[in-house]
């Protein structure tokens, strides 16, 4: 039996529940819509187009169509061929190369081919560790394998009429300016070319997002209603709400003094250039709701798209995130939607449908996530964490703890902070109170730059008592203590205190000293 839909030619999405088709024409017209929005952050709208337009190009024709509707049963029979068999990825990747690369430039073809054929299985790698080039050898594949003749003549009219006025454009000219606009002062042929692998991944983002939500979307309508799509509360009105909050707080020590005097600083900082930042403060000077006053004042300032804190442990971001909701979130239909968790170890209360849906490419005005996640986004295989890099573009991202970054990571890591400051206009700041010398990295061109205006630190001298959270007396003898000596000592510190923790590195010496204990 065939049960084909009259109105919809090639099948590019079936839904379960009612029974409804997806043309492919209106799949690649929805992706297109949104990846083009995604790109016109970087001012590259034209090349998301192009992406959406022909990533599924591969699935117009009549044998990926009779594949597709007999997986879903609209066709009596059996598949002779998997899905990964039948590749369908290929054919907007060789469509680019055979016919729009003479009028869009060599290097965005490229680009775009790259992310086409790349867009179910996470970016190709190019060259393999042996020196094998894979991505030509998968662009010349045989095209009665990929079939891209025959789905390039059953592409919808009209489609194809976008495209060939696309493909009229010079688009390695807005890559060009891409970089003229976002100009880096150090940049050196070395840092252009990795930029360019950045900019390649952040457009595969684009893609990939796009692609993803329109399928969802799609498939199940609930996943649309809990979208936000950037439709956020006004920055203004989040700012009322930390600025009353730290109305009340009051001075009562000179530590409270210190609190303040940092919140002020990063409140009239705020109003600066976009750039890198530094916020310099010790243990308990406040950082969690001076770096919040700093983001909110400058993505305001600025007209910025989103706040997002890196923080490397998932104990902290439980914390922090805590506080800052119950300050934001004051309305019962917001919790979850203005300050979103996303990290390993969220409790399954937090882990909602709202959380999971939201998580996938970070929807939220304030986004609490961890140094693995953001790195994830920036360089992570496969393509469920791509899907957030786009994310970062115009966005405050706010580093706590930044020397806990691992070392191997700091040349990758300054590189692409600086793509994003300088090519994708977000601001950085970096929050600890032992700044590492990132700014003193060589060669240069792997440095952070350096600003002292953007600086937020302030003199401890005077609350250097207050500060001080422990002291550390040394109670060591020459030789080391038995577990019977260190039992004695355990007992004798519980007799001056409330509680005594003491650290042994095994779980033996553990044992034997608390079976010693009087």
């Amino acid at each position: 039996m065939d049960t084909r839909n009259p109105d919809v030619k090639f099948l590019a999405h079936f839904r379960e529940s009612d029974g409804a088709e997806q043309g492919l024409w209106e799949h690649l017209r929805n992706v297109a819509c949104l990846a083009s929005e995604f790109a016109d952050k970087v001012g590259l709208r034209e090349i998301g187009q192009i992406l959406g337009l022909l990533h599924d190009l591969g699935k117009g024709t009549r044998e990926f169509d009779t594949y597709i509707r007999t997986a879903v049963g609209l066709i009596d029979g059996t598949n002779e061929v998997s899905e990964g068999k039948l590749d369908h990825s290929t054919a907007g990747a060789q469509y680019i190369l055979s016919f729009l690369k003479d009028g869009i430039g060599p290097l965005s073809a490229q680009i775009m081919a790259l992310i086409i054929a790349s867009h179910h299985s996470g970016l190709i790698d190019c060259l393999n560790p042996d020196g094998v080039d894979l991505f030509s050898k998968r662009l010349q594949k045989d095209k009665s394998e990929t079939r891209v003749e025959q789905a390039a003549a059953n592409l919808e009219p009209s489609i194809r009429d976008e495209i060939s006025k696309l493909a009229a454009l010079n688009l390695d000219s807005k890559l060009r300016e891409f970089f003229q606009n976002g100009h880096d002062p150090l940049d050196s042929r070395e840092e252009i070319c990795y930029k360019l692998g950045l900019l390649t991944r952040l457009l595969f983002s684009c893609l990939i997002d796009a692609d993803r939500i329109d399928t969802a979307d799609f498939e199940n309508k609930d996943t649309k209603q809990l979208r936000q799509r950037s439709q956020y509360p006004d920055w203004s009105i989040l700012i009322g709400r930390l600025e009353a909050r730290l109305s009340e707080f009051k001075v009562r020590s000179s530590m409270d003094l210190m609190r303040r005097e940092i919140s002020e600083k990063c409140r009239n900082i705020a109003v600066g250039d976009k750039g890198l930042y530094r916020l310099t403060v010790p243990t308990g000077g406040g950082k969690t709701l001076a770096s919040l006053r700093f983001g909110l004042h400058h993505a305001h300032e600025h007209r910025m798209d989103r706040i997002i804190y890196v923080i490397p442990y998932t104990s902290i971001i439980d914390q922090n995130a805590n506080e800052i909701r119950t300050i934001m979130e004051v309305n019962e239909e917001e919790k979850g939607r203005v300050v979103l968790e996303h990290h390993s170890s969220l409790t399954p209360e937090k882990e909602t449908q709202l959380n999971k849906i939201l998580s996938e490419n970070w929807d939220a005005p304030i986004v609490l996530t961890t140094m693995v996640q953001f790195l994830e986004a920036l360089f992570g295989g496969g393509t469920r964490s791509s899907r957030r890099m786009h994310q970062l573009i115009n966005s405050v991202i706010i580093f706590d703890e930044i020397q806990s970054m691992p070392i191997q990571c700091v040349h990758l890591f300054n590189v692409a902070i600086r793509f994003l400051i300088y090519n994708c206009k977000s601001t950085v700041m970096l929050c600890t109170a032992t700044q590492p010398l990132l700014h003193q990295v060589t060669p240069r061109t792997r440095a952070l730059p350096y600003d002292p205006h953007k600086v937020v630190s302030i003199d401890t001298t005077s609350v250097k008592d207050a500060l001080s959270r422990a002291d550390i007396i040394d109670l060591t003898t020459q030789d080391p203590l038995s577990f019977s000596q260190a039992a004695v000592l355990a007992s004798e510190q519980l007799n001056l205190s409330d509680s005594v923790l003491m650290i042994v590195n095994t779980k033996k010496a553990a044992y034997e000293i608390f079976n010693h204990l009087p």
